[in-house]
C-alpha cells in the first residue's frame, strides 16, 4: 500500500503540533506517494508498521488515491502487547518509551525558544533517539533556558 502525507500531515511536519520521535519523522517524511509502506519500513528507519497505521488513524497520513486502509500486519491487542521493563522509579507507571515521548516535544520547544543561540542544541534534541539520549542532554537545556523553564522537562524525564 502507497500512503501519502494529508493536508493535516503536512501542517504537522511543519510545524511539530503532533510529537513523533526522530525515526516516526524520518519515516513520515518518506512517504511521497511513490515509496509503499513495506519500502518505508525497509528503508531502515526504525519504524515498525504499528506506528505507520498510529499515523494513518491520527490522520497524518493517508492512501494513494483514496483507497481503503488495509491492514499490513494483524492488529495487535492491549492483552497482546509484551509490557516493556521500565526502569521507571518505584510507583511510576509509565516506561521509558512514554517518558521520552513525553519530554521530547517539551525539549523541542524549549530549544526552539533559544532561536539562532539555540540551533545546535535543537539539532542536538532532534538528534535524539531514546530516553537515555535525552535524560543526558537535560543538563544543557537546564543551562539554557534556566531551572523554571526547565522544570516542565524535568517533569516529563522523571515522574
Amino acid at each position: 500500500m502507497i500512503l501519502v502525507k494529508t493536508d493535516v500531515g503536512q501542517q504537522v511536519l511543519k510545524d511539530r503540533s503532533v510529537p513523533l520521535t526522530p525515526r516516526q519523522r524520518s519515516a513520515f517524511i518518506l512517504f511521497d506517494g511513490k515509496r509503499s509502506v513495506d519500502d518505508v519500513i525497509a528503508a531502515g528507519t526504525g519504524i515498525t508498521a504499528e506506528e505507520v497505521g498510529q499515523m494513518v488513524e491520527s490522520g497524518l497520513l493517508a492512501p494513494l488515491g483514496g483507497q481503503p486502509v488495509a491492514p499490513e500486519t494483524p492488529p495487535v491487542t492491549d492483552a497482546a502487547k509484551p509490557v516493556p521493563s521500565t526502569g521507571a522509579p518505584a510507583g511510576s507507571a509509565r516506561s521509558k518509551q512514554q517518558r521520552y515521548k513525553d519530554a521530547y516535544p517539551i525539549a523541542t520547544q524549549l530549544t526552539g525558544s533559544l532561536g539562532l543561540m539555540g540551533f545546535r542544541l535543537n539539532l542536538q534534541v532532534e538528534g535524539t533517539a531514546s530516553f537515555e539520549d535525552l535524560v543526558a542532554l537535560a543538563p544543557k537545556i537546564r543551562a539554557a533556558v534556566g531551572p523554571e523553564k526547565a522544570a516542565a522537562l524535568d517533569k516529563a524525564l522523571n515522574d
